[in-house]
Order: C-alpha cells, then sequence, then structure tokens
C-alpha cells in the first residue's frame, strides 16, 4: 500500500507539534466535549474519533486532564440521533462536536446555547445550521464538506478516465437526506459533457439499497457512483460486493469503501475535517463564540484506488491516475 499522504502528514505534524502544544490552555477546569456521531458511521468510526481527539492533542490538551469526551453513537435515524443529541444537552457539555449533517441538524433542535462544531456538514447555509459562512450568526460553526459542482465533474472524469467504457452511471444516493438534494442534477450536468448519461438510484433506507442496485442494472448501468452518505456508508459491504458481482467499475465518495475492495474513490480529505474541528474547539473553549467563527470549506482532497479490483474487473489504470492517488492499494 503506497500511502503519500499519511508521511508528509506525520512530517508536517512533527515540525509543528512543539509550538502548538505550548499554547496555554484554561486553567483548573475539566471541559466535556459532546462528540456526536449517527450509527456506524464511515468504516471506522474509531478513526474519526481519534484524529479530533488528535487534533485536541497537538493544540495541547491532555484528554482527561483539561477535557472529557461524551460520546454518543448508534442512532441510525434522525429522531435517534435527536435523542442522543438531547441527551448531550442534559448534561450540559460545554460543546458538541457532529459528525456528518444529519448529527449537526439534531444538535441544532436541541439547543440553541450549546456550541455546535461541525466536523464536516453539507450547505449549511442552506440547511439553516448557519446564516452564512462568513458570519455563521448563531450556536452552530466548523466545516463544511460540499466541495461545490465542479468537483462532482472532477469524479465523473475520473471514472471515465479509469474505465473509458462507462457510458451509463448510476448514482446510489439518498433524496431523504437534505445534504444529498441537488446530487443528482449536479452528476447529470456534468455527465452529459463527456456523452455519459446516469441513472437514478434513489434508495432511501438499508431495505432499499439491494432493490435501487439492482434497478441500476435493470435499466443498463455499466458503471456506478456512491455518495458519501451515512446510510451508504453503513452498507458499505453489501454495496462494495455488489459492485464487484456485477463487475460495475465504480467510484465512492469515502476511500474506506475502497479499502473493502471498492474500485476507486475520491472526495475531501474526511479526517483532515474531524482534525481541524480541534481548532474550532480550542477557540470556544478559550473564550471565542460560534457566532464569530467562520466556517471554513473543504481544503484536502484525496484519491485511492484497488488495483486488484482494478485486476478483477479487467481495468488498467492508467500511469496518470496512479500518480494523483494518494493511496494505491495492490
Amino acid at each position: 500500500m503506497i500511502d503519500r499522504r499519511t508521511f508528509v502528514t506525520r512530517v508536517a505534524f512533527g515540525l509543528v507539534a512543539a509550538p502548538q502544544a505550548a499554547h496555554a490552555q484554561p486553567a483548573g477546569r475539566v471541559y466535556h466535549i459532546g462528540f456526536l456521531m449517527p450509527g456506524n458511521y464511515g468504516l471506522n468510526r474509531d478513526l474519526d474519533l481519534e484524529s479530533f481527539q488528535a487534533g485536541l492533542s497537538r493544540l495541547g490538551w491532555v484528554e482527561g486532564r483539561s477535557f472529557v469526551i461524551e460520546k454518543r453513537f448508534g442512532a441510525t435515524t434522525q429522531e435517534g440521533l435527536k435523542t442522543l443529541a438531547a441527551e448531550l444537552a442534559a448534561i450540559d457539555v460545554d460543546v458538541i462536536v457532529t459528525i456528518s449533517t444529519p448529527a449537526a441538524l439534531a444538535a441544532k433542535q436541541v439547543t440553541s446555547t450549546i456550541p455546535i462544531v461541525m466536523a464536516g456538514s453539507s450547505d449549511p447555509v442552506e440547511l439553516g445550521l448557519v446564516t452564512s459562512l462568513a458570519h455563521p450568526g448563531g450556536n452552530v460553526t466548523g466545516l463544511t464538506n460540499n466541495p461545490g459542482g465542479h468537483f462532482v465533474r472532477k469524479l465523473i472524469q475520473l471514472l471515465k478516465e479509469a474505465a473509458p467504457g462507462v457510458s451509463h452511471v448510476g448514482v446510489l444516493w439518498d433524496s431523504a437526506n437534505r445534504a444529498e438534494a441537488d446530487l443528482l442534477t449536479s452528476l447529470q450536468a456534468a455527465a452529459s459533457v463527456l456523452g455519459m448519461t446516469v441513472l437514478d438510484g434513489d434508495a432511501r433506507d438499508a431495505t432499499a439499497i439491494p432493490v435501487a442496485l439492482t434497478s441500476l442494472v435493470r435499466a443498463g448501468a455499466n458503471g456506478l457512483y456512491v455518495s458519501p452518505s451515512s446510510l451508504n456508508t453503513r452498507e458499505t459491504r453489501l454495496i462494495v460486493d455488489f459492485a464487484l458481482a456485477n463487475r460495475l467499475p465504480s467510484i465512492f465518495g469515502d476511500k474506506r469503501f475502497v479499502s473493502e475492495g471498492g474500485l476507486m474513490s475520491y472526495w475531501i480529505d474526511w479526517l483532515d475535517l474531524r482534525r481541524r474541528s480541534a481548532v474550532y474547539v480550542d477557540k470556544i473553549l478559550k473564550g471565542a463564540k460560534p457566532a464569530d467563527l467562520p466556517v471554513e470549506q473543504p481544503t484536502k482532497f484525496e484519491m485511492a484506488i484497488n488495483l486488484k479490483t482494478a485486476k478483477a474487473l479487467g481495468l488498467t489504470i492508467p500511469q496518470s491516475l496512479l500518480l494523483l492517488a494518494d493511496e494505491v492499494i495492490q
């Protein structure tokens, strides 16, 4: 496995960790940080939590001495997330860190006073989480994971480069997820430029995913894009196995799909968002108000390719793509 980013990141953090750790922390108090995540979000929720913890550590915070994390996982519905968020509000945590748009929305529903830091959320302005990116205006701030329409075009281009024979791209997405409202339209516009057709594979719950995938194949899909929704990431094994069994070259919005056998991924660096959210928590615990902290957009992106899967699909990945990849699984 080749992972240049991991090496570069470790070196960079090694150079800056010492000065950051020297920053003085508020003395004499142990802060309680809520950490809200839906279900088994992603393929390894521990990585998300560990990345956030690492971000705090680099800023000089010591777990157990200057802060403790109140973790809430397991909910697979919006109401379930709201219940977990209410638990955090009831114990009066100092700040709530949310993983995913549904988690941010749930936290916003239960409190207008406890600071909320989004460690990745789509379209926070459109969803009413903040007034604007520059001036959030309430108790919510943090990072958005919305890379914009140009990024969707890049996804389609990469899939076409890896698998030139793909002409009909099936899209597995969740129309009930407000964060994905414009996804299909953006993908259709991007695909049309390349002479490709997008097929709608809307799935609103786990039981609908195999039905949607089967319908896409019957409709003529010979390629697949899987959105990085919390619903899809909970069903990673099912989706990857289906794509392999039906010989569908697929591109995903989370590189952890690729670790499980998916062909390729291209999206924001999710763990970077978790690390960067610690900066917001640091500032808030030192007295800053969420309303005054601008929401940041993604700055780091990553591509992963699974050569074993490419071989199984009879694909030869161009060298140009391999050189662009941050991680290549042999």
